[in-house]
């Protein structure tokens, strides 16, 4: 369940008028869209009217095209790629952000709140279409507006919610919604909740939205699609926050983002792929709505970084969490790698400064690069910070003996590849396997040999060498498989896309079919569908040559997508047969529609040389009835509706189902 809402307080808010609401052409597409046969066309026209929308839509129907198909260049393929729900949304969506990216709450940062809603839309998007919780169309607009109710508050009170924010920011402050509440009566999410549900989205989507801010409290089943959707809106969150922190803290902020890629089955390097895809993304919206945006992130460094294990200072239990922020503002024990150089980096810790000295002499002869450290916990911040290849540690040091600092490092990521020597007056056979244990790799010692000490480096600086090399082949398979998972991904988009036309193919037809098949069951919707078969093609393919075939498909199957209905998707399933699948139709509006489409299709008019070629077809309508087995029963009907269409003299719509008297369609009864 959503979390409870007062809904007086929401009606009282909302009468006031100044909630957050679409103007102009997007109120126009909102009321059109609430149509049940609004067509494309009449939609196309509207948004015309709108430069900016019209930018925006083509952009995001191009992101999901197949890379294999031409891309969007027109607002009714858009409309025809988008989808009638997604279009709703993302008109309300992009008409908020363009009338209130400004604003009187002096707190509230209005550009890092876009910024981070448009970087939600994105990853929310990417995310689902290997996630497969929703049409990744449609998350895009529920990540836009998934914290549109702080904008709400920011509007609505400008004065109270600044001194809210402002409370907020101090130490030892309650949380966010917790102020609010008090304030308000009303938290930012309870808000956003109860705004969503107003403009009409899709119930599972404003739930969902609900628990988005404290996911653990929701109590979705697991492998429930709403749980798939949590998920995903999540780790869009995570991705957002990254991209809009600054530079310093967004290592800090990985772990979380790989915990909740790892819930959603992702494997790490198909995350950072897809974050790399999402940052590309943002970046190109951010200058097409002119938002100021940060330096953006690149994730394939930041994966780099691990966080570290810290020996937990005294008077801090073990496992307690005490990481106080850098003069940057980064987290203690997440420090920023060194690029990888030719010359080895080596970290001498050592609490005798003369010793350090004559080490630093032999190191300095052999080429290495030098840092020193004058204890083990100084030791341990530096070979985080570092990343030395390796280290030369003395075994009794103040704080942290050079054993206890070997073992630390190596329960970090960092620390498991660097070549660490201990050093020790003792060189019985107990000193031995002690430091060998701790998980030293060699073991030296005093008084010391420059000779001996040099030729051990050297050894070491070999393990050194071919750890990298295996490491830079694990990344090269990485990456490798990083691009055939895209690869494959593009090979799957095209596999379902007719090059031809720009129409689903017949794979996809059956897909989809058989799923709005299973809808209709669930929930006792009614379902049509049209098979549209062309006329005499044929007789214009054997007469004029496939070219000419070919301009007679392209143009007909532009005729379908300007007069098809937002709602409906077309597919091509052969040669000059076309499939409409037409969710929550029943056959009076299944008729109608199909003559719309056929009367669209006897407009057109082509040239083969002289000769004008006139194009029709006959559609078969049929619409789904309780006593059909499956969804084949259904389409044989609507192939037996174009068979009589055939034979009443072609250029007609007709079905073999019982219709209303005055039903248009010239139906036959059955």
């Amino acid at each position: 369940m959503s979390p409870p809402i007062d809904m007086n307080r929401f009606e009282q808010i909302r009468a006031s008028g100044d909630l957050p609401s679409p103007k102009g052409v997007a109120l126009s597409v909102i009321q059109l869209t609430r149509q049940q046969d609004v067509s494309i066309a009449e939609l196309a026209r509207v948004i015309s009217g709108d430069p900016a929308f019209v930018g925006r839509l083509i952009k995001a129907a191009n992101g999901l095209v197949a890379l294999s198909r031409r891309p969007v260049v027109s607002v009714q393929e858009a409309l025809m790629v988008l989808g009638l729900p997604a279009v709703r949304t993302m008109v309300l969506g992009f008409s908020l952000l363009s009338n209130y990216r400004h604003g009187a709450c002096r707190n509230f940062d209005y550009n890092r709140f876009w910024s981070a809603s448009l970087a939600t839309a994105l990853a929310t998007q990417v995310f689902a279409e290997r996630s497969r919780a929703a049409a990744a169309d449609e998350l895009f607009s529920v990540g836009l507006l998934s914290r549109v109710g702080e904008l709400a508050l920011a509007t609505l009170y400008p004065g109270d919610y600044e001194g809210v924010l402002d409370a907020a920011r101090q130490p030892g402050a309650p949380a966010l919604p917790e102020l609010e509440q008090a304030q308000f009566a009303l938290s930012h999410h309870e808000l956003t909740h109860a705004m969503l549900a107003d403009w009409g989205l899709p119930r599972i989507f404003v739930d969902v939205v609900g628990h988005v801010e404290e996911p653990e409290a929701a109590d979705y089943a697991e492998g429930a699609r709403s749980r798939a959707l949590l998920q995903t809106l999540v780790a869009g969150r995570c991705v957002a926050e990254i991209c809009v922190s600054d530079e310093s803290a967004r290592p800090a902020l990985m772990p979380q983002l790989f915990a909740e890629g790892g819930r959603l089955g992702f494997e790490r390097d198909c995350l950072i792929s897809d974050c790399e895809r999402v940052v590309r993304l943002w970046v190109e919206w951010g200058a097409l709505l002119q938002l100021d945006q940060k330096t953006p992130p690149s994730f394939a460094e930041l994966a780099a970084m691990e966080s570290a294990v810290i020996i937990p200072p005294p008077g801090q239990a073990a496992g307690e969490t005490r990481n106080p922020p850098d003069a940057n503002g980064a987290p203690e024990h997440v420090r920023l790698p060194l690029s990888s150089g030719h010359t080895p980096r080596v970290l001498i810790v050592d609490d005798e400064p003369r010793t350090r000295a004559n080490l630093r002499g032999v190191l300095e002869q052999g080429g290495y690069e030098v840092y020193e450290a004058g204890n083990g916990r100084q030791g341990m911040e530096q070979a985080l910070e570092l990343q030395p290849q390796m280290m030369i540690l003395d075994w009794n040091m103040p704080e942290m003996s050079g054993p206890d600092l070997v073992r630390a490092l190596r329960q970090t990521r960092i620390g498991q590849t660097i070549y660490m020597i201990l050093l020790t007056h003792r060189g019985d056979e107990e000193h031995l396997v002690e430091a060998f244990d701790a998980g030293a790799d060699d073991f030296i010692a005093k008084p010391l040999r420059p000779r001996v000490l040099a030729a051990r480096l050297r050894a070491g600086l070999r393990v050194v060498r071919l750890q990298q090399e295996l490491e830079r082949e694990h990344e090269e398979i990485r990456h490798f498989a990083a691009q055939l998972a895209v690869t494959n991904r593009r090979l799957q988009e095209a596999a379902l896309t007719d090059a031809l036309t720009g129409f689903p193919n017949r794979r996809y037809a059956i897909d989809r079919i058989q799923q709005e098949w299973t809808a209709a069951m669930r929930w006792g919707r009614p379902l049509a569908c049209m098979i549209i078969d062309l006329d005499n093609f044929k007789q214009i393919n054997d007469t004029y040559g496939h070219d000419v075939g070919d301009d007679v498909l392209r143009s007909a199957a532009d005729a379908l997508r300007g007069a098809l209905r937002g709602q409906d998707v077309i597919c091509r399933t052969g040669g000059d047969e076309f499939l409409a699948i037409c969710p929550e139709t029943d056959l009076p509006r299944a008729l109608t529609c199909a003559e719309r489409l056929r009367a669209a299709l006897d407009r057109l008019s082509l040239s083969a040389g002289e000769v004008k070629l006139q194009i029709s077809a006959s559609i078969g309508v049929a619409m789904r009835e309780s006593r059909m087995a499956d969804v084949d029963a259904l389409m044989k009907q609507a192939d037996l509706g174009a068979y009589l269409a055939k034979q009443k003299g072609r250029n007609c719509v007709a079905t073999v189902q019982r219709t209303e008297p005055g039903a248009d369609g010239g139906a036959a009864a059955s």
